[in-house]
């Protein structure tokens, strides 16, 4: 089956909180030796994004959220081994890097992907999870003397706290020895500017590569 229809189950299976769906489209996806990150930015998360989007237009709410999410960790979940231990590192020793879900926000789905590629280009990745309050990545950063940190926001509700981040690693001393890299659906080049991040990052793969360069 071509990728853009596996693409589009995948979609699909989320917005219809269908699990057992979304799990079949990723082993088939695995049989047919398609590009899983392809169908993972198309179709897992292109369709988390699109329930997110309804839920800032209250059109949905959270319970919809969770159980979409549900659905996408499905599939996600079996990918994310294979994708994990195909990837030929193209570096090694790159440097500690935090990511994690900003605080507020419960998506994990797009920086579970960053994470993985991240650690298979050759990085030390600590991914510390979602909704993480801002001064537990601060200490996670400080703790394991990190270069990179990476904050996702899903919502304009809580992508401000990727501000109130920046502020914060300046209060605490240890911004300038931080390249920090945001990312998420609402977020823009434009955001990162504003805020004053390093990188903006628009998918995993433009995560990787764009933190590889700086890295290497």
């Amino acid at each position: 089956m071509p990728l853009e229809s596996l693409i589009a189950e995948a979609k699909a299976a989320v917005l219809a909180y269908d699990a057992k769906k979304s799990a079949d489209v990723a082993n088939r996806a695995i049989a047919e030796k398609v590009d899983l990150v392809k169908l993972i930015e198309k179709g897992y998360t292109a369709g988390i994004k699109e329930v997110g989007d309804l839920f800032e237009q209250k059109k949905l709410y959270l319970p919809h959220i969770m159980s979409a999410a549900q659905a996408m960790n499905a599939g996600v979940n079996i990918i994310a081994p294979v994708l994990e231990k195909s990837g030929a590192k193209v570096g090694d020793g790159l440097g500690k890097f935090v990511i994690c879900s900003i605080e507020g926000d419960i998506h994990s789905i797009g920086k579970d992907i960053v994470a993985i590629m991240l650690k298979v280009a050759g990085f030390t990745v600590l991914n510390i999870g979602r909704d993480v309050p801002l001064k537990d990545i601060v200490a996670a950063c400080k703790t394991n003397n990190a270069k990179f940190v990476g904050t996702s926001a899903l919502m304009t509700s809580t992508m401000v706290n990727q501000k109130t981040f920046e502020e914060l690693l300046k209060k605490e001393g240890i911004r300038k020895k931080l390249i920090t890299n945001v990312g998420g659906a609402p977020v823009t080049q434009e955001w990162a500017n504003q805020i004053g991040a390093d990188v903006y990052s628009e998918n995993a793969s433009d995560c990787v590569a764009k933190m590889t360069k700086i890295a290497g």
